[in-house]
């Protein structure tokens, strides 16, 4: 029995895993769009967690032949989702959460300031160590890229690894249903990512206009397979996706110390753990092709695989185990997903209203974070329905400490 909706289009149909949730007629009119390209494969695969992004939809599955639209892997690529549970129990927290909340956000540089600039509080002023030793790792494939993309250039390299960021980025401690502390934290590839996103998003809108391309909306730019750009992306891209796989261990090597120096009990970590990306590119075999598949908002779950689904910061979250469901080319939604936006949110609600939506949490509960109130995402509950035949909940996790940018 399926679970979505089916939109049918001219060229390929969409199907929606949207049942039960809203799905705004923005996000459906640029998903027309998207099924409208000439090299679009089966279908269209939609999360129920999909609201309206720059070019592709947030919460889209695209199954590509020899193309890729650098819009809908977005410019936070590799941005994703890391969790471990310890072997710290509910009961071994301390009263009061307060000084956990704040060593975290000693040890992980977080936000914004001097518009990210030299004195930006989210950016490392000494860089540790063990952040240095990964970022020469890096290093060698950053340089291949902009060898010969110097415009693809960012300041904030070194400095940015092992930082949380902005917006719905976080750091959380949670506890499962039968007591047991994880930590989970979601960010992405920082500033040195968006440069190379938008870079390439603006190179594949001038390849178009040589081309002399008419596209539904320019930001659907694309590279085909076998062209000097498609190849210069995919390293960049794939170069990103590590940046920010590493960044997300970092971060949460450096919570896990944080939270040793309070005072709590001797813990182990990692006794499970998760780390996935929702934005990135992936080669994959789908219906007799090899494809490429995007995932712009949207975690691959293929049978058996593990994924992490978030909440709003004062709801519960899922680690999840995919079904394999072909249908979505082996996909799920990558969280609750907007419904609303930033500025609709603050215009919305009151801190009032965030205090009560977030209360047994601590956390932030100012003006800065009036954006990231609970009452802006869709209920998780609806979403973790509406895509039933997708995942099965493996462990439900409810926070109790949420750091954010």
């Amino acid at each position: 029995m399926t679970n979505y909706q089916l939109l049918t289009t001219p060229n390929v149909p969409i199907k929606a895993w949207t049942n039960g949730v809203p799905f705004e007629a923005e996000a459906e009119a640029q998903l027309r769009k998207v099924a409208s390209l000439p090299f679009i494969h089966q279908w269209v695969a939609v999360m129920p967690d999909v609201h309206a992004g720059i070019g592709a939809t947030v919460g889209s599955v695209i199954a590509a032949r020899r193309a890729v639209i650098p819009a809908a892997v977005g410019v936070d690529i590799g941005c994703g989702m890391m969790a471990v549970k310890t072997s710290l129990r509910a009961e071994q927290l301390p009263d009061d959460l307060r000084p956990l909340r704040l060593a975290i956000e000693a040890a992980v540089p977080h936000g914004r300031s001097d518009k990210g600039g030299n004195n930006d509080r989210g950016a490392h002023g000494n860089v540790p160590a063990r952040v240095a030793t990964a970022w020469a790792e890096l290093q060698p494939g950053y340089e291949r890229i902009i060898t010969d993309h110097q415009s693809a250039q960012n300041t904030q390299r070194v400095n940015q690894l092992g930082t949380l960021g902005t917006g719905n980025h976080f750091i959380e401690i949670c506890l499962d249903e039968a007591g047991a502390v994880w930590v989970m934290l979601h960010s992405g590839s920082r500033g040195i990512g968006n440069r190379i996103g938008s870079y390439f998003i603006e190179r594949a809108k001038a390849e178009m206009r040589r081309w002399m391309i008419n596209l539904p909306d320019q930001d659907l730019a694309y590279l085909p397979q076998g062209s000097d750009l498609f190849d210069d992306y995919l390293h960049a891209v794939q170069w990103a996706q590590s940046y920010a796989a590493t960044n997300r261990e970092l971060m949460m090597t450096a919570t896990l110390l944080a939270l040793r120096s309070t005072g709590l009990p001797e813990f182990t970590a990692h006794l499970e753990a998760v780390n996935c990306h929702h934005n990135y590119v992936s080669f994959e075999h789908h219906y007799g092709e090899n494809v490429i598949v995007t995932r712009k908002g949207a975690v691959r779950a293929r049978a058996g695989e593990l994924g992490i689904i978030p909440g709003s910061m004062g709801a519960k979250s899922f680690i999840v185990r995919g079904k394999g469901n072909a249908e979505s080319f082996h996909s799920c939604s990558h969280g609750a997903g907007r419904q609303m936006s930033r500025t609709k949110a603050k215009k919305t609600f009151t801190l009032d209203d965030h205090a009560a939506a977030t209360a047994g949490v601590e956390c932030r509960k100012d003006l800065d974070v009036l954006d990231e109130t609970p009452g802006a995402y869709k209920a998780i509950d609806d979403v973790m329905a509406a895509q039933a035949d997708l995942v099965d909940i493996v462990y439900t996790l409810k926070q109790v400490v949420c750091v954010k940018g």
